[in-house]
């Protein structure tokens, strides 16, 4: 049996490559970084250090790598592969679309693709650009599943000091749950330890999106501002009033997600999901970063992403989204750099554009958020953004106030 894993990074390394290898799979990363396909091909195994209350090296055996500027031997991997998975960023997607399409029209059997890029309906837009590679009639939906995922495993930024000494070693947390749409595949399900098969899938993804992405950027953004020499995400959330927003805005959106899907969610089971990413976010073996989760703020401020989209799921459902909008206006402030005292270049230029053209048009701009449809949202977020840019030392009893 053959995964053919496209995308070698943290995630296809840490969780999908994993679990398929211990049940037997061989897996066949595809990555244009030749440095780890040089290194899988010569290793054929690699080490995860999991980081978290009992430590554990867990080595990934059967393993080898092609490298994807090699058109050829990708095709012929993929028509040759039991399964495929991708975690390659929603943004690299649209340069492997055609090369999966010229492996899947060489298959005589379908394929079914586990999609690991954590954006909502992710499977509707790998159909739809699938297509355009695929002739004319093609019976795609007979031939290939699309699995959507939500992916809540946290695997921090690897130093380079350690990177150096070894590409492939990842470092991670315990956690080692994948849940994937069931109605995505074709055929049978694999039956794989740690592969969670879920109906209804939307409920989950908005529930990792907005809860746990939403209580993790909130964390960072709250955090770098309580304390900007504060580097660790497990330090924020030992802070009570950081602790507190992140809950209370993690909050808004398990009380808007019961009313969206009541047949999944309740109280009972969205607080032992909110105490559990608490308690993972405070993992300090793990050594996750301000600075990691809070980064590329561009993207985490988009309309459906985990913070304006969580909000507008709020007031969809009669919430309002008070502690989610601090979050909001602390990305607006966020400024934290990386262990060579550097921002992320995407999030410098969006922090000079900000003081060059203003609150307003940036969420305009970023978040997609207008007057017209979004005052109240709007409101929210502005009042927010001048309560923390008021940051004194009463902070704490005007927050406790919200």
């Amino acid at each position: 049996m053959k995964l053919v894993q496209y995308g070698a990074g943290n995630i296809g390394r840490s969780l999908v490559a994993q679990l398929f290898s211990k049940a037997g799979y061989e897996v066949v990363f595809i990555d244009i970084d030749k440095e780890i396909i040089d290194a899988l091909n010569r290793e054929r195994r690699y080490l995860i250090q999991v980081k978290d209350v009992h430590s554990e090296n867990i080595w990934v055996e059967n393993v080898r790598g092609v490298d994807g500027r090699d058109e050829e031997a990708v095709i012929n991997e993929i028509a040759t592969a039991d399964i495929m998975a991708t975690a390659v960023g929603a943004n690299a997607l649209n340069y492997i679309y055609k090369t999966i399409a010229e492996g899947i029209k060489r298959r005589e059997k379908p394929l079914n693709i586990i999609i690991c890029e954590n954006l909502r309906h992710m499977s509707k837009i790998f159909r739809q650009n699938l297509a355009l590679y695929l002739p004319e009639g093609f019976p795609i939906d007979e031939r290939v599943g699309l699995v959507e995922t939500a992916i809540g495993k946290m695997v921090p930024i690897m130093p380079d000091e350690y990177r150096k000494k070894d590409p492939l070693l990842v470092w991670a947390e315990a956690y080692n749950t994948l849940y994937v749409a069931k109605d995505g595949f074709i055929g049978d399900i694999p039956q794989i330890d740690g592969i969670v098969a879920r109906s209804n899938f939307d409920a989950y993804v908005d529930q990792k999106l907005f809860v746990h992405n939403l209580g993790h950027a909130v964390t960072a953004y709250i955090g770098y501002l309580v304390d900007p020499e504060n580097i660790y995400i497990w330090s924020a959330i030992e802070n009570e009033i950081v602790r507190g927003i992140a809950e209370s805005a993690m909050w808004e959106s398990a009380h808007a997600l019961i009313s969206e899907y009541p047949s999944e969610f309740n109280e009972s089971n969205q607080q032992v999901y909110i105490d559990d990413l608490i308690q993972r976010f405070g993992n300090e073996h793990l050594g996750d970063t301000i600075y990691r989760v809070g980064r590329d703020v561009t993207r985490k401020l988009g309309y459906n992403e985990r913070l304006i989209g969580a909000a507008r799921l709020d007031l969809k459902n009669r919430v309002t989204p008070r502690y989610t909008a601090l979050g909001i206006a602390g990305a607006f402030m966020f400024r934290a750099v990386d262990e060579k005292g550097q921002m992320f270049e995407n999030d410098k230029k969006f922090m000079d554009e900000l003081d060059k053209q203003g609150l307003d048009y940036m969420i305009n701009k970023y978040c997609g958020l207008n007057q017209s449809e979004h005052k109240e949202l709007i409101i929210l977020i502005k009042h927010a953004y001048a309560l923390l840019d008021a940051w004194d030392s009463n902070i704490a009893h005007h927050l406790r106030r919200q």
